[in-house]
């Protein structure tokens, strides 16, 4: 989805150059501070997760990304050029939690009329419009109007319109807020096709879920300020959370316990519960030698589950709340 004329920018800093580039983000609201020295980068084709309970200061810092909000402090620069200069704010794609279309026209006369603000006009504005309906799977119903759509048709169209002019950057603020599991689904397809396009992405969800589908690193944000960042596995690394393994065995299960304590890996390992579990830092690499062990120990394998670590318990752990709270 790259624009002709957004080249020169977008090689300001060479290839692999950050697309997104915030550092010392910083934004008082009289006596509170809702974000304090808040600072990252999102790489070309990059979906990068912004996560924090409410109120930890995501919303603040997606309007200063997006120039909707100036900051107290600190910098953003998108492909290398500061965000004060307007032609660079018009690389950013914007899609807001709130519905952000007019009811009573159709589809294409709200992509039409927002085309139009971006400065496209005729055939192209056309070939924007029908492209977006595409992307976002909207097609046959573009002549509809939006009070007609369900609450997922809406949610897609609400992200058409910050595709309109293919901005190199697109922010999504909850996109999936209030949708059934289907509409949930297609619009997690959509986003994961946006950044294998090349697209750099900053998502923010209630969803943890969502989080560990799509996005490739993400950065938890508490209090205004970042307090980790990275991938799911750094982060699950990092705060020394570990996967569990129930073997599930008819058998000596004290045998395989003892095996199982021998693999290269494995931390613990207990009989329990007609089962033996085992803690390690890495489950999936374990488990081949696991399986061996069972074998070796001459009991029968009946089932085996692999419980990782998760964004879930990393979040719990540096926040002390739920995502949702």
């Amino acid at each position: 989805m790259s624009e002709p004329g957004n080249a020169p920018l977008q090689a300001q800093e060479g290839e692999g150059a950050p697309v997104l580039s915030c550092v010392g983000l910083a934004k008082r609201f009289g006596q509170r501070s809702a974000v304090d020295g808040v600072g990252f980068e999102v790489s070309p084709g990059e979906i990068y997760g912004l996560l924090g309970p409410n109120g930890a200061g995501k919303t603040t810092t997606i309007k200063m990304i997006c120039g909707l909000l100036d900051a107290d402090a600190g910098s953003v620069r998108i492909c290398g050029r500061p965000l004060a200069e307007l032609s660079v704010r018009s690389l950013v794609g914007y899609v807001p939690q709130d519905i952000a279309l007019y009811p009573d026209l159709s589809a294409r006369e709200n992509l039409a009329f927002l085309g139009r603000l971006y400065g496209l006009r005729g055939r192209l504005l056309d070939e924007r419009i029908a492209e977006a309906l595409e992307l976002t799977e909207l097609s046959d119903r573009g002549k509809d109007r939006v009070d007609a759509y369900s609450g997922g048709m809406r949610r897609r169209l609400n992200i058409a319109a910050g595709l309109l002019h293919h901005p190199v950057l697109l922010v999504l603020d909850e996109p999936t807020v209030g949708v059934d599991p289907q509409s949930r689904h297609a619009i997690l397809e959509r986003v994961r096709s946006f950044g294998a396009s090349g697209m750099a992405v900053v998502y923010t969800t209630h969803y943890m879920e969502e989080a560990d589908r799509v996005c490739d690193r993400v950065g938890i944000i508490d209090h205004g300020r970042l307090i980790a960042e990275g991938t799911k596995r750094e982060l699950v690394e990092a705060l020394g959370e570990k996967d569990r393994i129930d073997l599930v065995a008819t058998g000596d299960l004290r045998a395989l316990a003892a095996a199982s304590r021998a693999v290269p890996g494995v931390e613990r390992a207990a009989e329990a519960d007609g089962r033996v579990h085992v803690v390690a830092g890495d489950g999936r690499s374990v488990l081949p030698a696991l399986v061996e062990a069972v074998e070796s120990s001459g009991v029968t394998l009946n089932s085996v589950e692999v419980a990782e670590a998760d964004l879930e318990s990393v979040f719990l752990h540096l926040t002390g709340t739920a995502l949702r709270e």
